[in-house]
């Protein structure tokens, strides 16, 4: 099933096909063939294409045609009038008191009867709001009536809510050294180096696969051992360089940047190449120390909200940041634990909803005070759904299980739930190619130019057939 995706031309080639990637993307990328291009298509160039997946990559069957916005003509013309112009004013009459709008004046209504002389009204008393009289046709209820009803259902006050701090920023790092280092290279060198990028086992991969189909096709193979050492000699700068471009980035956000992403920059600095370059050992010890203030931030804004949603009353979301600490091995202080487990014990008793019960268990059941969660009284009917958390969470909550008589329904420790996410309506499909473009597309992307197997041409023969097969997911 073909699909739309934007791809910007990389290169072009003598044999008239383009090598492109995914616009603003490393992957997915290939070859396209150019007579599918339109005219006067040159390198950084982005269109919009129909694109197939297959085992051996994509393979582009047609270019969209973007609309062209079309400048409107017909336009009305304003004839200007000889005559002068009068302005138009308007004055509305004013009511008198005696006229009553639409139901007509007093006086076409006649001559109202004698009634005589009306008496003194008598004395009615104080009346109250009408909400407060009641119904003239329905009783009041009565106190027997009243007491019948049973207990009230006992009801949750929600707490205040407390303002959330802002979401840490994904990192998003440029491309400046990487196209830096790839202009230097020449140019039949480029695809080799970006597939070097990705790991030397996908450099084998590819080239394996491409000396396949060469020999299928009758052709003569490329020499694998030249095409790998290129490849080995090419990868140390571009590892630099790629991760000088992931350092900057986390250097300019360095205050908001997540911590996931700055620790995986700070962990690659550790790697041999990066070490011995000295445009990256200024850089990674700026990083290292930037890394060590932000996990001693981090952990004392997660103590403090904690302790925030506990002083209002949130128990739930309180349990919640409790069992995502800023990083692994965060010590949790004794006394905060101590009064988190006595709020959530508190949540748990026979007069609390079951909803709540199974809030504060399944939010209770990945914190560090789990083993201080208590029951004081059980509910007096246990449902169907809180019998099942309780098996779910009970290789965690070993007391929780014993005190209602449950089994662990597996020995692995459970995962915290998902939010469910609401369900998206997807697009109509698009309707099936026809078989003579399918045969087409198969026919562009099946051919090859051929390939010098001396070593001298080592350094071309791979470019075309390597990169002509993009990677697969």
């Amino acid at each position: 099933m073909s699909r739309r995706i934007e791809i910007e031309l990389t290169s072009s080639r003598p044999d008239g096909t383009w090598t492109w990637r995914a616009a603003g993307a490393r992957e997915p990328k290939g070859v396209v063939d150019g007579s599918i291009l339109p005219a006067g298509a040159k390198v950084g160039d982005v269109f919009k294409v129909e694109a197939e997946a297959d085992i051996d990559g994509m393979t582009i069957v047609g270019v969209v045609q973007t609309r062209v916005k079309v400048a409107k003509v017909d336009t009305i013309a304003l004839v200007a009038q000889d005559k002068p112009f009068e302005p138009v004013t308007q004055q509305l009459a004013r009511k008198t008191r005696g006229e009553r709008g639409e139901r007509g004046e007093r006086r076409d209504r006649g001559e109202r009867r004698d009634r005589g002389e009306r008496g003194e009204r008598r004395d009615r008393g104080e009346r109250g709001h009408r909400s407060e009289r009641g119904s003239r046709d329905v009783a009041p209820p009565s106190v027997d009536s009243r007491q019948n009803r049973g207990p009230r259902r006992p009801r949750f006050e929600t707490p205040p809510e407390l303002p959330l701090r802002p979401k840490a920023k994904r990192l998003r790092a440029g491309n400046t050294h990487r196209n830096s280092v790839l202009s230097e290279l020449p140019e039949n060198q480029r695809p080799i180096a970006e597939l070097a990028l990705q790991g030397m086992q996908t450099v084998r991969l590819r080239l394996k696969e491409a000396n396949v189909a060469l020999s299928a096709e009758g052709k003569p193979t490329m020499p694998e051992q030249s095409v790998l050492q290129m490849a080995e000699n090419l990868l140390p700068r571009l590892r630099v360089a790629d991760w000088l471009d992931r350092a900057e980035a986390a250097k300019r956000d360095l205050a908001q940047l997540d911590l996931r992403d700055l620790r995986s920059i700070v962990a690659a600095a550790n790697d041999a190449v990066i070490v011995r370059s000295d445009l990256c050992r200024e850089l990674a010890a700026e990083l290292k120390n930037g890394l060590a203030a932000r996990s001693e931030q981090e952990y004392s804004n997660w103590l403090s909200d904690i302790d925030a949603n506990l002083g209002i009353g949130r128990v739930v979301r309180a349990l919640k940041l409790a069992g995502q600490p800023p990083k692994a091995g965060a010590i949790f202080p004794a006394e905060l634990g101590r009064r988190l487990a006595e709020a959530a014990t508190s949540n748990l008793t026979s007069d609390a909803l079951i909803d709540r019960w199974v809030a504060v268990l399944e939010a209770a059941a990945f914190t560090p005070i789990r083993a201080q969660l208590a029951i004081t009284s059980k509910p007096a009917s246990v449902p169907a759904e809180l019998v099942k958390t309780i098996e779910r969470l009970a290789s965690l909550l070993p007391q929780i299980a014993t005190a209602f008589g449950i089994e662990a329904a597996s020995s692995h420790a459970p995962k915290p739930l998902r939010p469910t996410r609401p369900t998206k309506k997807l697009p109509p499909r698009p309707p099936a190619r026809s078989p003579v473009v399918a045969t087409t597309a198969a026919e562009t992307a099946a051919g090859s130019p051929s390939v010098d197997p001396s070593p001298e041409a080592a350094s071309a023969a791979p470019v075309v057939d390597v990169d002509s097969r993009p990677a697969t997911d």
